[in-house]
């Protein structure tokens, strides 16, 4: 009997999850195709895995016997997966959060990072699948909760939000704004707000009732329509670099100003070695650049780090975050 290491990878995600959606969902797959590999695999095998009924989902006597075995079934196929690769390969690294530009994050520390393999991932539910999957090592974006068990992240930089209007809106002169006084703006967002984790704790905390999305097509073309309308603005890392947009404003917020925190993220137990040496270029830059500190008296940040120094004005945040 040959056992399908799809199929297994099925069975094992579903059995942790308890629920073939979510378990879908980490895999990058429909529910039906998640379905269709674990009754392929309870064919093959000759018994029922799951116990199915009243929408509830449980592992049936066989089922319980056969996930452990099955998880070092696939320890097993990685390792030998990870054998035939090679430990010098390039570390495959994806990134999220395109409008705000993690390359120029990334290029900073390139030149001590090793061997990279950019990947293409479009947001972090997708790049979370890869990871799980193990089509790639590591991942840099924005990570929030909830976040995959079996993942772990390192915070790499907190960087200032500034207030992106046009020219007409009545703020657009202002040296610097807090964010409060932008609540009878409309905040423009280039997708759904609940998908926009950043975005929609900002409207939420600052009192900002009132929001409209656009579609993603760049950020040429989203600042555009930011100009188009004097009531609108949004929102952009104070290092990302602006196209030539006419009547385009950047404004600094301050009272508090809001940091966009970045992060490298990994499955965990990834053992390449790029790992280290990724992590070691970013805090290496990290501390030249001071992209850790935080006042919690002068800052906002969505999800405050816990950890002894987050109160103390003035102090770096340790590098490791873990969720």
């Amino acid at each position: 009997m040959d056992l399908d290491m799809a199929q297994v990878r099925a069975f094992v995600r579903a059995a942790e999850e308890l629920h073939f959606g979510r378990a879908a969902g980490t895999l990058g797959l429909s529910q039906q195709a998640l379905s269709k590999r674990i009754a392929r695999l309870e064919s093959l095998l000759g018994t029922a895995l799951f116990q199915r009924g009243g929408g509830a989902v449980g592992l049936t006597e066989a089922g319980r016997r056969f996930l452990g075995p099955a998880r070092q079934a696939l320890d097993s196929a990685e390792s030998a997966i990870a054998a035939a690769v090679g430990p010098d390969r390039p570390l495959r690294l994806d990134v999220w959060g395109h409008l705000y530009a993690p390359m120029r994050t990334l290029a900073q520390v390139a030149e001590h990072a090793g061997e990279l393999t950019p990947g293409h991932g479009r947001d972090l539910p997708s790049v979370t699948a890869a990871l799980l999957r193990g089509d790639i090592d590591a991942a840099f974006g924005r990570v929030h909760p909830p976040l995959h068990a079996g993942l772990a992240h390192r915070l790499v930089r907190l960087e200032p939000v500034d207030a992106v209007l046009g020219a007409d809106h009545p703020l657009a002169s202002e040296p610097a704004l807090r964010p409060d006084q932008l609540g009878g703006s409309v905040l423009w967002a280039p997708g759904a707000l609940d998908r926009l984790d950043f975005l929609h704790r900002f409207a939420h905390r600052f009192g900002i009732p009132t929001t409209a999305t656009t579609l993603n097509l760049g950020l040429a073309h989203f600042l555009a329509e930011v100009v188009d309308d004097p009531r609108r603005f949004s929102l952009l890392p104070a290092d990302v670099p602006l196209p030539d947009v006419p009547g385009l404003r950047s404004v600094p917020l301050v009272d508090p100003t809001p940091l966009y925190a970045w992060s490298l993220l990994w499955r965990t137990g990834s053992g390449h070695p790029g790992l280290n040496t990724l992590t070691t270029a970013f805090a290496a830059q990290a501390g030249r650049n001071r992209w850790l500190e935080y006042d919690p008296a002068r800052d906002w940040l969505p999800e405050p780090p816990g950890n002894p120094t987050a109160g103390k004005p003035g102090r770096v945040l340790p590098a490791v975050t873990r969720l």
